[in-house]
């Protein structure tokens, strides 16, 4: 598949995706830096949210309406006031679009709510993605769907099951380039949560190209994902580490700059599945050991430990044969230096 004419795929080097979500901070100036940002890193995509507080949910304050006490971030924070803070007001969508644009970055978001796809429409957006806890909206996965752009949806949280009405969603409303990403949806996700071993049994499973959405903190988990075929690779990306709703599971600058160059080698050394010799080998193979004269030696003296024995470079034969040379004679005198050869015996 492609978004904006780039090849997405296993034949290409990982997709980067750096989400912004609400690393903003508030801040139109601040958003418009991390595009720039993202973009001196190398990523190939930024990604918005595109909601409001009233899209998401509603004005409530019962237990329902609040995340857990314990939750590490957001503990007990009434999830309006959380959306509140976190979103990208919509006036500021074609401003960091058009900047991202502008430094050759693609720029999509993911859509809450068919409001959003109309707006999202009206921006020229060339790909949506669907965020793990909407998976099971189905009638937003078919409206974005019916656009007849690429969609990426996120799988945290997700059975099999769940992600199969997805994909059939998908399909059906006419979706004809998808990716699955792999995902924990927990912020920050434990990176012994990632069961990254999962990626190739939801490519076999669905026959799509897969990725990973990582939450986890560093970049150990994306740059495993792409040796198990992940061919996108989202992560949020902040400014600096100043606090914000999701800084404590995003990268900063530097370090998605990283990401970008490890998940490239990483698909790099892949490679293709072969077992022998590679051409940047060659001079390698000139320095095998094998059986050398490393003492000069006359006609009729036998061979022995003293004066034959494996060493650096090739050219002689090989180590394992010496028990079957030791005490023959020399058919000829032979200088330190000179590869033992059948013929000199």
């Amino acid at each position: 598949m492609r978004i904006d004419e780039r090849e997405i795929g296993t034949a290409s080097a990982p997709y980067v995706i750096a989400e912004m979500s609400g690393n903003h901070n508030g801040s139109l100036d601040r958003a418009l830096a991390i595009v720039e940002k993202v973009a001196e890193a190398g990523a190939h995509a930024l990604k918005l949210q595109t909601y409001r507080a009233d899209t998401i949910t509603i004005d409530a304050d019962t237990e329902a309406f609040r995340i857990s006490g314990g939750h590490g971030l957001w503990g007990g924070r009434r999830l309006h006031d959380l959306y509140e803070e976190a979103h990208t007001p919509w006036e500021w969508h074609e401003p960091i679009f058009d900047r991202a644009r502008s430094l050759g970055l693609t720029a999509f978001s993911s859509p809450f709510d068919p409001s959003a796809v109309a707006f999202l429409e009206g921006l020229g957006v060339p790909a949506y993605k669907i965020a793990s806890s909407e998976i099971v909206d189905l009638p937003l996965i078919r409206l974005a769907a019916a656009t007849g752009k690429p969609l990426i949806i996120s799988t945290g949280m997700a059975t099999a099951g769940e992600i199969e009405a997805a994909v059939t969603a998908a399909r059906g409303a006419g979706c004809a380039d998808l990716v699955l990403l792999g995902c924990t949806a927990a912020y920050p996700a434990p990176i012994e949560d990632c069961d990254l071993r999962a990626l190739p049994l939801l490519a076999e499973m669905f026959g799509v190209p897969v990725g990973y959405s990582d939450h986890t903190p560093g970049l150990g988990a994306a740059v495993a994902a792409v040796a198990l075929g992940a061919c996108v690779i989202e992560k949020h990306v902040t400014l600096d580490r100043e606090p914000g709703v999701d800084s404590a599971f995003s990268l900063d600058p530097g370090e998605l700059a990283a990401l970008v160059t490890e998940t490239g080698r990483a698909w790099r050394a892949l490679g293709r599945a072969r077992i022998g010799p590679r051409p940047t080998e060659t001079e390698g193979l000139r320095f095998r050991r094998s059986l050398y004269v490393v003492a000069d030696v006359r006609a009729g003296e036998p061979v022995s430990a003293g004066n034959v024995r494996s060493i650096r470079p090739a050219g002689g034969l090989a180590p394992d044969d010496f028990g079957r040379v030791e005490g023959r004679t020399f058919r000829r005198d032979a200088v330190k230096g000179t590869p033992l050869t059948w013929d000199l015996l």
